[in-house]
């Protein structure tokens, strides 16, 4: 199993740097499915949408009637009367001003979405994979070039910090604070109706802070920073790990939550502990560098030769009886009986 370096770089009073190797858990090792993780985040993220629909009776409303063939009008039901302008107008339909809309929402429409169990299991392994590979960190955007290590793995006492001002003295001391005021400076109003529906503003997405034990102190500490999220090991969140379906996200974990991953997810070998059944996928390729494997000598000593001539169904036949080109090389004499 590989092995990383377990770094504290928590530096409080009376707190002991913790410095060692310590093994890096089988769920690193997993593979990244991506096509598994935007599978289950879009129909997780259907789970918490709220019922809405339109009034029954909306576009409905008018005293409208069709006026029938032979008016050289369309069939569309009319508003009657006279008069006014609205009388004549089109109603009812889809296309006429003030009416309804296409098959109006309903209630009783089918939001939620079920999603297999062993499914969710894998997006959040591949979720937390791609979590270790920093090129993966970087292109979600986050801000780790000043980060000891990736993974970020620190000391249990950062657990009992609960002032915010003592968990923003630790990123700058991590080096991580840098994308907290990226998450900050992309605080924008959102366009459209949306903001009335207390969707004002948009912001990014900060680091994550996974923990083990149930102490309700660092999640006070850290809830009033923009973008920072935290999350127990044994409730680990596809739609924190991979917000949006981006998989990448940087996370900061206490000791004890990455030594928790073992006995949470198991291994290739061993069943998880945590999940009852749950085996870890195995990676199907070794060397996922396909191009490299095709340009090897091994597998370009037995495909076979590229061909070289490219005339073989270039041209096309002609009809002797319709081309004047193809009826001379048959018949040379041909141009002077034309004439």
């Amino acid at each position: 199993m590989l092995t990383r370096p377990l770094v504290s770089v928590f530096n409080h009073s009376n707190v002991k740097e913790v410095v060692g190797n310590h093994p890096l858990p089988a769920v690193f090792q997993a593979p990244i499915r991506l096509d598994i993780v935007h599978f289950v985040h879009s129909n997780l993220a259907k789970n918490t949408r709220q019922a809405h629909g339109v009034d029954p009776k909306a576009g409905m409303k008018h005293s409208a009637e069709s006026w029938g063939t032979g008016r050289a009008v369309a069939r569309i039901p009319r508003v009657s009367g006279s008069g006014t302008h609205r009388a004549g107008q089109g109603a009812f339909g889809n296309m006429c001003r003030k009416g309804r809309m296409f098959a109006p929402l309903k209630t009783w429409r089918r939001w939620h979405r079920k999603v297999n169990l062993k499914q969710r299991r894998h997006a959040v392994a591949s979720a937390l994979a791609a979590s270790a590979i920093a090129p993966l960190v970087i292109a979600r955007g986050h801000r780790i070039e000043e980060a000891p290590m990736i993974p970020l793995v620190v000391d249990d006492k950062l657990e009992n910090v609960e002032k915010t001002k003592d968990a923003v003295a630790f990123l700058k001391r991590v080096g991580v604070y840098a994308d907290v005021a990226r998450v900050i400076n992309s605080k924008t109003q959102r366009a459209g109706k949306q903001k009335m529906r207390g969707k004002h503003y948009k912001l990014r997405k900060g680091p994550l802070f996974v923990y083990s034990s149930e102490s309700k102190k660092l999640a006070q500490a850290v809830r009033n920073l923009p973008g920072v999220e935290i999350c127990n090991v044994n409730r680990l969140n596809l739609r924190q790990l991979a917000p949006g379906g981006q998989i990448g996200r940087l996370i900061i974990w206490t000791q004890s939550a990455f030594k928790a991953l073992d006995q949470v997810f198991g291994s290739h070998r061993v069943a998880a502990k945590g999940k009852v059944g749950y085996h870890l996928q195995r990676p199907l390729l070794t060397n996922p560098d396909i191009a490299k494997i095709i340009n090897s000598n091994e597998v370009q000593s037995v495909v076979r030769a590229q061909k070289r001539n490219l005339d073989l169904h270039t041209t096309g036949k002609k009809n002797p009886l319709t081309n004047h080109a193809a009826r001379e090389r048959l018949n040379p004499n041909s141009n002077t009986i034309r004439a």
